[in-house]
């Protein structure tokens, strides 16, 4: 009887030591991976509320680190110990893309941030991509479009229904202000005032900017907003909606207009290049570089000044077109410099 009893408490204990142990290890399997940290989503979270970096940013920066993760998880690597290397050889694989030259500063830029981020927050000792290269910026002029393929495009959409009023007050505005299209499909109501003739806008950087609009912009807003006002199923106060009281969303406004160039011959349009027209046109007609700027919302006049570059061209031509002797060498003058 004692042995049995003995016996019993032997198995009970080691039955106890043997829960114990189970319960130690399922406690360590989840502390590890409570511990497994998600440091992109980490990083992501700092652009945003850190760094006040703009949403489409962060966005682009976020599907650019997707992509790295993905290339690390499918050569079983972990993105954290990444060596320089690693990254050189992921850039290699990219190349088959066909990416833009902006898209790989952009790209090389997102790497340069997120690795500094650990590194700030004492996951690496050392930044693998602050060596990267990135491609130097080329230098290009915008595409804009002249006074009279503006208007040629104002003339598009059909004003006597719901759709060609409220897409002929979006042309207005965007050529008006020079918006970039985010900026334009976020705007609220209450961010224009008609009466004073300004729009407050919210940019890169949730940088917030008043610009002026030119009469026939308040117009045709004025008009929009009567119909706007009739719909009944409008319950968002977003400036621009559909008809079903929607808003529009940046990738609808691109649309619109590319279509409404295409349907009038002008080709290679968006709604960036009303942001170049708007630009180019105010140089050309005596604005300084300064206030230029400050409509556009550039943080840097050199941004600004590639506008110069246009206006600068625009000026040579017209020198050359309309001087009397713009084209007269020495040969075709009577008078010739003495020697």
């Amino acid at each position: 009887m004692y042995f049995a009893i003995t016996a019993n408490v032997i198995l009970a204990s080691r039955s106890s030591i043997i829960l114990s142990v189970e319960k130690i290890h399922c406690f360590a399997v989840i502390t590890d991976a409570c511990m497994k940290r998600d440091l992109i989503r980490e990083y992501l979270m700092y652009l945003q509320v850190e760094k006040s970096l703009a949403k489409n940013s962060v966005e682009s920066y976020a599907r650019d680190l997707a992509k790295l993760r993905g290339w690390a998880e499918r050569n079983d690597f972990d993105v954290v110990n990444l060596t320089k290397q690693d990254l050189r050889e992921w850039l290699i694989d990219l190349a088959s893309a066909d990416l833009s030259e902006n898209s790989k500063r952009r790209l090389i830029s997102a790497l340069r941030g997120f690795y500094k981020f650990l590194q700030f927050d004492g996951h690496i000792k050392k930044n693998p991509a602050e060596e990267l290269i990135a491609p130097q910026k080329g230098f290009y002029l915008p595409r804009f479009l002249s006074e009279y393929e503006i208007e040629m495009l104002f003339a598009a959409p059909d004003v006597s229904g719901e759709i060609g009023l409220r897409d002929r007050a979006i042309l207005e505005l965007m050529y008006a202000s020079g918006l970039r299209v985010s900026e334009a499909a976020s705007l609220r109501i209450f961010d224009v005032d008609l009466d004073a003739g300004i729009l407050t806008c919210t940019g890169k950087g949730s940088k917030t900017r008043k610009v002026p609009l030119g009469k026939s912009a308040v117009e045709w807003l004025k008009s929009y907003l009567i119909w706007r006002r009739k719909k009944e199923n409008i319950e968002i106060d977003n400036l621009f909606v559909s008809s079903p009281g929607r808003p529009l969303t940046r990738q609808i406004i691109h649309k619109l207009v590319s279509d409404y160039a295409d349907k009038c011959g002008l080709e290679d349009v968006s709604p960036h290049t009303l942001r170049h027209s708007f630009a180019t046109h105010l140089l050309q007609h005596g604005a300084d570089s300064r206030s230029v700027q400050a409509m556009l919302g550039h943080a840097d006049i050199s941004t600004t000044q590639i506008y110069t570059h246009i206006t600068d061209s625009h000026l040579r031509k017209t020198y050359e077109k309309f001087h009397p002797r713009a084209h007269q060498s020495f040969n075709d003058s009577t008078d010739t410099p003495s020697e």
